[in-house]
């Protein structure tokens, strides 16, 4: 469907606006999906919380202008969609990840995490990035385990100590017995 000049500029905006606030953005080839196949995409993106539109690369690369992924613009080529990743900078790699597993006509020609372009190569890695409240957890499991050893140790000569009584009254016992 043709898109009239208002339509583009409308559609700049709104790109441009997310790609301002997204912390990563993923793009995919699609060619070769169905109709259905774009329309599951979408809504595993949707419950992930990913931004995906398919732009025309002309149109992307205006709308990436003076964002942190303009760097993406230049290597737009072919049919692709673009995926942003709004709060979590794994989700759209992961989207992606996991909706080529089982869908080997999607294809990842890059992704960008912070403004660095990587190779398609890295979608891996990014996609197993920890999540928000992965990363507090194991944030508060590295800031825990001082304080548990320590109290592990000041603990351990009275628990000791206790034992040694304890192993000493049941010696007596059995001689007295």
């Amino acid at each position: 469907m043709a898109l009239n000049l208002e339509d583009k500029k409308a559609l700049v905006a709104e790109v441009a606006e997310v790609a301002a606030h997204a912390q990563s953005v993923v793009a995919a080839e699609y060619r070769g999906l169905t109709v259905s196949q774009m329309t599951e995409l979408r809504a595993r993106a949707r419950r992930q919380g990913v931004y995906m539109r398919v732009v025309k690369n002309t149109l992307a690369r205006k709308a990436l202008a003076g964002t942190t992924f303009e760097s993406v613009g230049p290597k737009l080529k072919g049919p692709l969609v673009l995926a942003f990743s709004k709060d979590d900078p794994g989700a759209a790699a992961r989207v992606v990840k996991d909706f080529a597993k089982g869908n080997e006509k999607l294809v990842a020609t890059l992704v960008a995490l912070g403004g660095q372009l990587l190779p398609a190569a890295e979608l891996e890695k990014v996609a197993n990035l920890p999540t928000r409240e992965q990363a507090l957890s194991m944030l508060l499991g590295v800031l825990k385990a001082p304080i548990q050893k320590l109290a592990g140790t000041l603990a351990a000569p009275a628990s000791q100590l206790a034992r040694t009584l304890a192993a000493v009254r049941e010696q007596k016992q059995a001689a007295g017995a």
